[in-house]
Parts: C-alpha cells; structure tokens; sequence
C-alpha cells in the first residue's frame, strides 16, 4: 500500500529518500493535477522550487506531471521564493501553483505547498479535496518529457514581483537613503531580491550565505536564534542599519536591528501594526495566530480596531483576513501578509517595509522598537522545541494532547487559567494576562511549546510548569 500523503500546515513535507521519493511526488502531482482540471476547463499552473536537495528535478517531475494530464505550466527558471509563485499566480491569472519546498525545516526534508488562485495557502476545505485524490493513488507512471514538453514553458518570474514590490513599498526613498543593509539568505531562495530590488542607489546591500548549500551549513533555515547567530555578530560588528534574514524559501523573515539584537517575531508583528497604522494610515482588523502576540490587543484598542486569533497556519490567516479585509496577518513562525498585495507571507517584502519604517520614521531600529515598549509595557517570549522519536511520535502526541483534554489545570506557574483554547493544541490564558501554549507539529515529529509573559523568568515559568504537566522538559 502506498504512503498516505498528510498536509500539515502549510502542504505536504517529508524525509528525502524516505517518504518523499520520486514516486510519491507523482502522486502529489496527479492528485493537484486533476484538482487544478476541476477548477479550469484550460488550467494554468505555476511550478517553483526552492534550493534543497534536488527540487528543481522534483518540480519538473510535478511539472511534467501536470503536462500529461493536459495541464499548461510555467516552470520557474531558478530556485525563487514561494511567495513570487504566488503573486505569479495572481499576475498570469493561473489556477494554482505547487511549489517544491520544505520551507524552514531540517535539511534532510522536502516537501510542496499547494497555493490556491488567490495565491494563497490550500485552505482546510482545499486540502479535504486535494488529499482523497491523492490517497486514492497507488503508483503514477513516469510522464513522457518529450510527449508534452511544448505544455511546459520555463519561466523567469523576477520581474512583475519586483513592479509588484515597488507598488507595495517606497523603494526610492530606500534606495537613497544611504542604508547599510544585510541580507541573511540562510543558504535559501531569497538570494538576490533584496540586493536586486535595492540596487542603484546610496543604500548598500551585502548578503550573507547567499550561494547554495543543501546542508543549510549545518543549521536548520530557519530564521531565529541560534540559526542567524553568525548575521547578528556580523551586524555588531557595526555600521550596519537592518539585517534581514528569510528562511529557506523567503517566505519567513527574522529581524535583526543595528545592535545586533534579534527582533524576535511577536515584536515584529507589533512593530508593523504600529507602522502600519502610524506610518501608512491603514485602517482595519488584523489577524494573527494562537502562538502570536497579546500586544495585538494592546495596540487594537489604542487603534480602535480588531484582532482575530486563528489556529497556526497561512491556510487558516489567509482566509480570515480575506473574509475580514485585514491590515495585516501574522504568524509567530515569522510569516506576515499585508492587504493589497498577496493573503500569503512574505519575508522580502516585510524585510523592504522595516527598512521603509527606518526612513520614514528617521530614528534607528532599537529607537523604535523602545517606542514600541513604552506604548504597550513589557513583553517577554519565548518557545520549546521538543523534539520526539519519529517512530512513535503519533502514539506520544495522541498521549500528551490526551493529558490535557482529560487533566485540564486550574493554574499555571501558580497563576489562575482564566480560558482555554483547544482547537489548535492547548492555549492556557492565565490571569495576569500571560499565556502558555502546547501545540504537536504536523510536519516534523516535534512538540511546541510557548508562552509570553511579562518577563523572562515569569515565560520560563510557565513554560516548565506545563511541559511538567505533559511529562516533557525541554532539552538546553
């Protein structure tokens, strides 16, 4: 019997070699390409990838795929970031894209995400649609190249991205402002779209780990610490104004200010919805996950607006934010979306929008940020990775969730559980208005948890206090 194909949060991942071969990317491809001929009498598909290990021969495989099943493609033409195929699906109208991509996750994975004709995430009802087709395959031949090579045209999607990036941000301003910035690549797809967008003026731009390496130098590309300790000695070597780091695909971005200091991804989506509603007087809701920031709420009633918690996922912010007109949509992950270009993450365009931030505002980074305490107090992160034995992950999640649903605490870390969210793992609200969250990843054999809180030892806390719930403490 064939492997069941499972989408997590963002499409279907899995171990190179293991269970994503060669065989089961056909399957993913037949079953998106009969999903794509039930939208389209003439569909139009957009095929990416991402710099890992043998993606652009997975993605013509997905491409060639599509082919056969009469589905016209344009294949991109170089590893680029997920969401340029997603505004290519936007600019040439398509019916959908696949992009080949494990996004943040380990070397030894791959994966595709399945983007929609709104550009975004394959939404719950997309994926119930899209898995059975899938499931219901055993074995898909290897397509004829030759038979139907004219329905795939190589593609290079550069350049209506960038008129699309200069119609969402003030390029010129930044081009001439004189900024000092870097470009953390993480060895991933973004390489060259900063420093190609931002070239021709005063404003340097000098990339770091920009060429390829499917090992990721031995740190997963995901833009977080430690993975970009390296880009934040760098900036405190000084001179620097910004370092913007994406992950493997672009799609996440990591913020570094000209200290050298992580802007951890609760303080930047904080930061936008202060920029946002300040700098480019948006008006609107916003959405943001279960795992993001109470200073959402903070800011909203001081912007007389609305915040709408989601389960984690773009497949879940997309929607709502669509249905909502949202301002802005937020992932603790380091996934934002802003409304008039893409319901999907960007990392360039949010890494372009805090150099725009510095310009317009006329202070460094770390000044702003300080702006941002004094209006909304002291906040604290931070979250356990809990990494489980892949073997028995299932039985283990089953149990911990279990723990919860059954032994539900009154308090936590001494402070009273005021509610609880369950649909996406377990969110405790406590009562001095910190919170802690347990949530079982759908993509890698890992436990999450978070929490915020009003300092660092009090997120320490209550950290320890529920992974002693579970019976799980988190390895330093």
């Amino acid at each position: 019997m064939a492997d069941q194909i499972k989408f997590g949060t963002d499409g279907w991942r899995g171990v190179v070699a293991d269970d994503f071969t060669f065989a089961n990317v056909r399957r993913v491809a037949q079953g998106s390409a009969e999903y794509l001929k039930s939208r389209s009498a003439e569909p139009l598909a957009v095929v990416g990838y991402d710099c890992r290990f043998a993606s652009e021969e997975f993605a013509r495989t997905v491409a060639d795929v599509f082919a056969a099943n009469g589905v016209r493609t344009l294949m991109f033409d170089r590893p680029s970031p997920t969401q340029v195929a997603s505004w290519t699906v936007i600019d040439r109208k398509a019916t959908g894209a696949a992009v080949v991509t494990a996004s943040h996750n380990p070397y030894l994975f791959n994966g595709i995400k399945f983007k929609t004709d709104t550009g975004s995430s394959a939404s719950g009802d997309v994926i119930a649609n899209l898995e059975p087709r899938i499931n219901a395959l055993e074995n898909v031949p290897v397509p004829d190249r030759s038979a139907s090579s004219d329905m795939v045209s190589m593609y290079d999607p550069r350049a209506p991205y960038y008129a699309q990036i200069a119609r969402m941000v003030d390029l010129t301003a930044i081009r001439s402002a004189g900024l000092h910035i870097v470009h953390e690549c993480m060895y991933g797809s973004g390489y060259g779209y900063i420093k190609d967008l931002l070239d021709g003026g005063r404003t340097s731009v000098v990339e770091l780990h920009s060429e390829r390496n499917p090992l990721f130098g031995g740190v997963n590309p995901e833009p977080i610490p430690p993975n970009i300790d390296a880009a934040m000695a760098y900036v405190r070597g000084g001179g620097q104004d910004l370092c913007i780091c994406t992950d493997g695909d672009a799609d996440r971005v990591g913020i570094i200010d000209e200290t050298g200091r992580f802007i951890n991804q609760l303080e930047v989506y904080a930061l936008l919805m202060l920029y946002l509603f300040d700098v480019r007087h948006m008006v609107g809701p916003v959405v943001r996950t279960v795992n993001m920031t109470s200073m959402a709420e903070k800011l909203a009633a001081q912007f007389g607006t609305t915040v709408y918690e989601v389960p984690v996922g773009f497949k879940n912010v997309a929607p709502k934010m669509m249905e909502t007109d949202a301002v802005l949509g937020g992932e603790e992950s380091g996934g934002f979306a802003i409304r008039g270009h893409i319901p999907e993450r960007d990392g360039i365009l949010i890494g372009l929008l805090f150099a725009d931030m510095i310009v317009k505002l006329g202070r460094p980074l770390s000044q702003i940020f300080a702006g941002l305490q004094e209006r909304v107090g002291p906040h604290a992160y931070a979250r356990h990775d809990i990494h489980l034995n892949r073997e028995t992950y299932d039985r283990e999640r089953v149990r911990i969730l279990s723990t919860l649903e059954s032994h539900e605490p009154s308090e936590v870390a001494g402070v009273k559980v005021e509610r609880i969210r369950s649909d996406d793992g377990f969110k405790f609200y406590l009562a001095d208005g910190s919170w802690v969250l347990l949530r079982a990843s759908g993509t890698e054999a890992l436990v999450r948890v978070y929490s915020e809180a009003a300092d660092k030892a009090a997120v320490e806390a209550r950290l320890a206090a529920l992974e002693d719930i579970v019976g799980l403490r988190a390895h330093a």
